[in-house]
């Protein structure tokens, strides 16, 4: 019978070697209390073993195809056995190697998270503090806005702003961060596991969505701080993303909202929003990210 950990540190890795053991150097490894799983999301070479070989007390599990962002977390959430699972970015740090103290400071980051929980038992999920790992490292995330009814737009509390202490009180926020995320296994088992419709992008705000309905509360706690190099695996403006990112805000209406903001949201996002981001990308030629909305719209359509 596997041993009972308090936190199960959960990442996945696709064809993202060098981040993935990036990040492996900046975790507590041989602290007994937790355990790390990295999901191997069908990588074209076999990066699995190259992890598992340089890491030994890492738990690695290699997926035969690639499962998604949902998916693969599955996988790892069916191999943990923490009382608390820390999903986070193969391409994030938990602390910086140019700062001294960081490294001493890693296991209270994630004390600090599940003494959030710990506080209360409302609690389902808690994010840390995310800053961008570049430049003057920049806040990314501390804390979400809610989603507005008809744009589904909504925006991360303190994004690009310089980190002067100004978001260092915890507080209730509509919806985890994908990057970096502690869920509680009473949570997990009460709301569900991640929804695998997305494939990318915008799971986690859907599973959000499915652990506050199910009585929980979500949480930013900024005693805590992950380090984010963002967009490593897709990038900004790839025909992936595009595809996703238009397709999944449709597929959350469809899943999430209620009548009559589902069809105000769903003629605002095919025929303002689709069309203004077509014409956008014909004016700069990137007539591949044109293809992708359309494909995006078309496939909503036809789900």
């Amino acid at each position: 019978m596997t041993e009972e950990k308090i936190i199960s540190i959960i990442t996945i890795n696709y064809n993202g070697l060098k981040d993935t053991c990036e990040l492996m150097e900046t975790l507590p490894l041989d602290d007994v209390s937790l355990e790390v799983i990295v999901v191997d999301n069908a990588s074209r070479e076999d990066e699995a073993t190259v992890i598992e070989k340089r890491y030994p007390q890492v738990k690695v599990i290699r997926s035969k195809e690639n499962l998604g962002f949902a998916g693969g977390n599955n996988l790892g959430i069916e191999a943990a056995s923490g009382k608390y699972l820390f999903f986070i970015n193969n391409d994030t740090l938990l602390y910086l190697h140019d700062d001294p103290i960081g490294k001493s400071g890693t296991p209270a980051a994630l004390k600090h998270l599940v003494e959030r929980f710990e506080a209360n038992p409302k609690v389902g999920m808690v994010c840390p503090k995310i800053r961008f790992t570049w430049g003057q490292n920049l806040i990314q995330y501390a804390g979400y806005t809610p989603l507005s009814c008809i744009t589904q737009r909504n925006h991360a509390i303190g994004f690009n702003e310089s980190d002067y202490g100004q978001y260092d009180t915890p507080h209730t926020t509509s919806y985890g961060h994908g990057a970096a995320m502690m869920v509680s296994r009473e949570a997990i088992n009460k709301a569900g596991i991640m929804p695998t419709c997305y494939f990318l992008y915008y799971e986690e705000l859907d599973w959000s969505m499915m652990i506050r309905r199910a009585g929980y509360e979500i949480w930013y706690e900024p005693a805590s701080t992950i380090y984010h190099k963002e967009s490593q695996t897709t990038g900004q403006a790839s025909p992936l993303r595009t595809y996703y990112i238009t397709r999944n805000r449709l597929l959350l209406v469809r899943r999430n909202s209620p009548l009559p903001w589902r069809y105000l949201s769903y003629i605002y996002l095919i025929f303002v929003a689709g069309t203004k981001e077509c014409v956008k990308n014909l004016t700069k030629q990137r007539y591949d990210l044109v293809k992708a909305v359309l494909r995006g719209l078309w496939h909503f359509i036809k789900y």
